[in-house]
């Protein structure tokens, strides 16, 4: 049995900073001798081209293609996706490509553990997965939230924010009493926040 954890950053309200925490943690924890995968869970491909690869739609190999051969019950290959980055972190990118996907699962039998098929297939080979999720409550994130372990929320300490964590924090549940028992949350975390200190 793998001990790999797959933690699933998400956030409905876009910018507030789940694609460099993504990167940064993940990063952070390939320095400290883990084997670490991240999955771009957005069509926009932030996380992709965060780590170097600009023209995400040139890649032959995304996220959506293995989630259709999972969905039209193909054979499945995750590792001939994966590309290995120099800072010690794989990364499975995604490309415009996954917007299209999203519709596809509607009607997908097994709908909400596509993506979860998918990570099995590799998290033998990893000790974190990192889903960096889109900024929206739909299949893809109910997806990710089926995956994992556990979730992180990164947030700002605005109102506005603060707010729309109630609605994350009930689909949260949702997910937890239907879907996947085992899923809790480690934490909101707070972004870009400075600190200031008074001299004494």
């Amino acid at each position: 049995m793998s001990n790999c954890k797959v933690i699933a950053l998400t956030n409905q309200k876009g910018g507030v900073g789940k694609t460099t925490t993504a990167v940064n943690l993940g990063v952070a924890l390939a320095q400290q001798g883990r084997k670490v995968l991240l999955i771009d869970a957005d069509a926009q491909a932030n996380l992709t081209m965060s780590l170097g690869y600009s023209r995400p739609d040139d890649l032959p190999d995304t996220l959506s293609t293995i989630m259709q051969d999972i969905i039209d019950d193909k054979p499945v290959d995750v590792s001939r996706s994966i590309l290995h980055h120099d800072e010690g972190v794989d990364l499975l990118p995604s490309n415009i490509e996954l917007s299209g996907l999203e519709v596809r699962l509607i009607n997908a039998i097994s709908r909400e553990s596509v993506l979860k098929t998918c990570i099995n297939e590799v998290k033998k080979n990893y000790d974190t997965v990192l889903v960096d999720c889109m900024p929206s409550l739909g299949m893809l994130t109910i997806n990710a939230l089926a995956a994992a372990d556990s979730v992180v929320i990164p947030t700002q300490p605005h109102y506005l924010s603060a707010k729309g964590l109630e609605l994350l924090l009930r689909s949260v549940s949702k997910v937890k009493r239907q879907i996947n028992p085992h899923l809790r949350i480690d934490g909101i975390l707070m972004t870009m926040v400075m600190m200031w200190y008074k001299k004494s």
